[in-house]
């Protein structure tokens, strides 16, 4: 009998991207009967605390306050260098600082509202908001800052906003790590043969796409916010690189950094399992690239 996986994916270009070929079924699904969602993410991670995914993209935010039930797949990922989320303005030479200012973060497990709690603790009022709502709601004055993630990072000069700060730079200054954003996972319940069939699924799609970027067009376009190709390919060309092919153990070292932290900023448990990355099936992957 063919197993099912719910999968959960987020819309933006870098994943529509990754899972281009196996959303089309343009790879070999190995036995495997996907049933695909793409949803917002923090929509994802709320789906994921109601247990609703075998499979899904989610923050490593969430990743890591669901650690005990998830493991994270090799492939898929999204961290690098000059990847993080930004602080804007609505006016110019402003900082957050009193709790009479609104900042807007896309979703309270999202690891852009994580990275605004460590680095302005105690500043203004947060309210989590669909990412695609910051932009427009700061155009019109309605909120003071915004933590901007996906394509607007790409766009928020033309929008007339004001940057207070790039968090992700601000990361690397302090940890010298890639920052950690997302990464796809597995529940636990489920088998080890499993996940490692899923997480093969999951690379053949990223390296067909990577093997022919232009066909991943088609799927990219239509679920982006912003349609221009050349955005598209610009987000793609700065959220996927070498460890979103393969963590490795620079992954692993920013999630430990980001484990550690967000704990002693008190925003996770400490003594808390860190977020395991999925290690079964990588003699087999092996053999078949030998082979």
């Amino acid at each position: 009998m063919t197993q099912r996986i719910h999968l959960g994916i987020s819309t933006c270009p870098n994943d529509t991207f990754t899972f281009h070929a196996l959303m089309t079924k343009a790879v070999d699904w190995r036995g495997l009967d996907f049933d695909i969602e793409l949803i917002d993410i923090q929509q994802l991670n709320d789906r994921l605390f109601s247990d609703e995914f075998d499979v899904a993209k989610t923050s490593f935010h969430a990743a890591l306050l669901l650690a005990e039930k998830t493991v994270v797949l090799p492939s898929g990922s999204a961290l690098g260098f000059g990847v993080g989320p930004l602080l804007l303005a609505a006016h110019p030479d402003t900082t957050p600082s009193t709790v009479a200012q609104v900042t807007l973060c896309p979703g309270r497990h999202t690891t852009a509202s994580l990275l605004f709690s460590l680095f302005y603790p105690q500043t203004t009022r947060v309210e989590h908001v669909v990412f695609s709502e910051i932009m427009p709601r700061l155009q019109r004055r309605d909120a003071d800052f915004g933590v901007c993630i996906h394509e607007g990072r790409f766009t928020w000069q033309q929008q007339g906003l004001a940057l207070v700060e790039d968090l992700g730079t601000r990361w690397e200054a302090e940890t010298h790590c890639p920052l950690p954003l997302g990464g796809i996972v597995a529940q636990r319940r489920l088998t080890p043969d499993t996940i490692a069939t899923v997480q093969r699924v999951v690379r053949d799609s990223l390296e067909f796409a990577l093997a022919d970027r232009d066909a991943t067009y088609p799927t990219m376009r239509k679920y982006a916010q912003e349609l221009a190709d050349e955005v598209l390919m610009q987000h793609v060309d700065l959220y996927v690189n070498e460890w979103t092919i393969d963590l490795g153990s620079t992954g692993q070292n920013a999630l430990d950094q980001l484990s550690d932290r967000a704990a002693r900023a008190g925003l996770v448990k400490r003594g808390g399992p860190g977020i395991e990355v999925f290690r079964g099936g990588e003699d087999e992957r092996r053999r078949e690239t030998s082979s």
